[in-house]
């Protein structure tokens, strides 16, 4: 197989990947291996250089929009929607056990939850904290 082909499934991967953490980390990893899929399309012999433009393009990449991202995240009027899902009432589709992760169903959208209390299946939650794919919930009314 063709070295170029590698480098771009590496990048489709990382890209599937990004989608499924909600980072812009592997977004960058996936465009510099694009880059170096490029690179290695017109200079098939050169590895190193193939290594050299994916880093950089994912070193640039993160030096420049880091910036951007924060100066829009501290924006007025600017809400992330995973923040706004604290506080949220939802309901427990697959029980919670102590240590152990369940799913719980807020609005429309279903999520692996984790909690301090048992909480059964049909329980009436509320979250109280958010991870990158996981929710921290407890019993509408309850106290932690």
């Amino acid at each position: 197989m063709e070295l170029w082909a590698i480098w771009l499934i590496i990048g489709g991967v990382l890209l599937i990947a990004e989608m499924l953490t909600l980072t812009f980390y592997l977004l960058w990893l996936g465009i510099g291996a694009a880059v170096a899929a490029v690179v290695a399309w017109i200079s098939p012999d050169s590895i190193v250089l193939q290594v050299l433009a994916g880093c950089i393009t994912v070193i640039v990449l993160t030096i420049f929009t880091k910036p951007l991202t924060q100066r829009i995240r501290t924006s007025k009027g600017f809400k992330d929607p995973f923040e706004e899902m604290i506080g949220k009432e939802g309901v427990v589709v697959e029980e919670i056990a102590l240590g152990k992760h369940g799913i719980v169903k807020v609005g429309n959208e279903t999520w692996s939850a984790s909690s301090h209390e048992y909480l059964p299946k049909g329980e009436i939650i509320i979250v109280v904290a958010r991870g990158t794919t996981i929710v921290e919930v407890q019993k509408k009314g309850g106290f932690m």
